[in-house]
């Protein structure tokens, strides 16, 4: 049986004090080495220059910015939203992004602690927080999310401010649905909610945790978008109307950054288009993926259940830039709490996305990506390989038989879970957060 990193800090309990002090000096030097590669916050001038154009009442999809001649590529109520930025100077509106983002690290990684081991006591939670923060915020995903200035971080925020709340909140569905009007992807988030709810509800007939949390982020979606048609009616039109299926728009489906099936494809074909073999896979992974998240969901395990359809969103999207994969962060957690041996899978997992890797390939404006050669195309595939490398492992644990050590409630790729089956009926989905702490016996109880 494995021993729960999360549930070591009780035999060494660093003081709240250091850990909190580590993850200072960790972020002060993430800031100086950010300053010093000189980073140019693309994204954030391009939000900044919608927010003016909305203000000046231009055209929100005609609108062009930076060197680079970007334009928007979100629904309009993105825009609603960077009208702020407008309201400060370019410098403190690059300070303040990076600033807010940092904090949005270390709300990620409490929110994904409490995903996972929701018994942590206070003091726990807080001091897990600052060391986990002090080391993740040097992967990748977030260092290229806070270098262009860019949004991933407050989305997964939202989406996890949501899934990790008591049960009957009233608030649960705020957030996932005001994410999914800014950018469409976490409406997946919705699906998972609607149909293990509806699976839950076909049983017992009774109005679930699962249905309300997906009914409030549905109506809070068509609320707001609904509310932005009114107030940007020719925008709107525009945008579920053309916009919406552009996806060129967003950039060159075979770059190095996108990481999503497609992108993988479109490297593996040498085209930037490969057309229905995208459609087909992403539709027989990403079957194959929620139907995974909806059956962790009705065994409770609520944390497998959430990164399986994060990273589900993430590999069927069209363009899933490399900084989009800050579920990266929950992802860690998860593995570094449950594997039987931490440092066999976390280890690697954590050393793919703090490599770099994807960029030791050639990715210059020429798309040199059009001509990889196979070794090439395995380091611009490597986030993508490697959840679907996890994603198998946990499918073939999950189907072992329940004598084995590896079958005893196995989680992603080998780690430990709630004890069910693939092969079982459907169990009672009781939340991981209520169950007793007796289930339970490395955590520290709730307080």
């Amino acid at each position: 049986m494995s021993v729960s990193v999360l549930s070591k800090t009780r035999v060494r309990p660093w003081p709240l004090v250091t850990a909190a002090a580590v993850c200072l000096l960790s972020f002060a030097a993430f800031w100086v080495a950010q300053r010093l590669a000189h980073v140019n916050m693309l994204d954030v001038m391009v939000y900044r220059a919608e927010g003016e154009t909305v203000r000046a009442g231009g055209d929100l999809y005609a609108m062009r910015a930076t060197s680079a001649n970007l334009g928007m590529t979100y629904p309009p109520f993105a825009a609603l939203l960077f009208v702020p930025l407008t309201l400060v100077g370019v410098p403190l509106m690059r300070t303040l992004s990076t600033g807010g983002n940092l904090l949005l690290v270390v709300a990620l990684v409490q929110l994904s602690v409490r995903l996972v081991r929701p018994s942590l006591s206070r003091a726990d939670l807080w001091r897990v927080t600052f060391w986990i923060a002090a080391a993740v915020v040097w992967c990748e995903p977030v260092w290229t999310t806070l270098r262009y200035g860019q949004i991933n971080l407050l989305i997964a925020v939202a989406v996890l401010w949501d899934l990790t709340r008591r049960a009957g909140s009233r608030w649960a569905g705020l957030g996932i649905g005001l994410a999914t009007a800014v950018k469409l992807t976490p409406g997946l988030f919705v699906v998972l909610l609607l149909v293990a709810g509806l699976l839950l509800w076909r049983r017992d007939r009774s109005w679930n945790q699962w249905l309300r949390t997906a009914a409030t982020a549905t109506g809070v979606f068509l609320g707001t978008t609904l509310a932005v048609v009114v107030a940007l009616p020719a925008d709107s039109k525009k945008f579920w109307t053309g916009t919406l299926f552009e996806t060129g728009r967003v950039g060159f489906a075979e770059e190095t950054a996108n990481q999503s099936i497609r992108g993988v494809l479109a490297r593996l074909m040498h085209t930037d288009d490969p057309g229905t073999w995208w459609a087909v896979t992403a539709a027989l992974m990403g079957g194959v993926a929620m139907v995974v998240a909806v059956r962790a969901a009705l065994r409770g395990d609520k944390a497998v259940a959430v990164v399986v359809c994060a990273f589900t969103a993430l590999m069927i999207s069209p363009i899933s830039w490399s900084h989009h994969w800050v579920w990266c962060v929950p992802l860690l957690i998860l593995l570094a709490d449950r594997a039987t041996r931490a440092w066999r899978v976390a280890g690697p997992v954590a050393l793919v996305f703090a490599s770099f890797a994807l960029w030791w390939v050639p990715h210059d404006p020429g798309r040199p990506e059009l001509d990889q050669n196979a070794g090439q195309m395995l380091l611009s595939a490597v986030y993508p390989l490697t959840t679907t490398a996890l994603l198998v492992g946990y499918v073939l644990t999950r189907r072992r038989p329940r004598g084995t050590e590896a079958g005893r409630g196995t989680g992603v790729a080998g780690t430990e879970g709630t004890g069910a089956t693939a092969a079982d009926p459907l169990p009672e989905a009781v939340p991981e957060q209520e169950r007793p702490a007796a289930r339970e016996p490395q955590a520290v109880a709730k307080e």
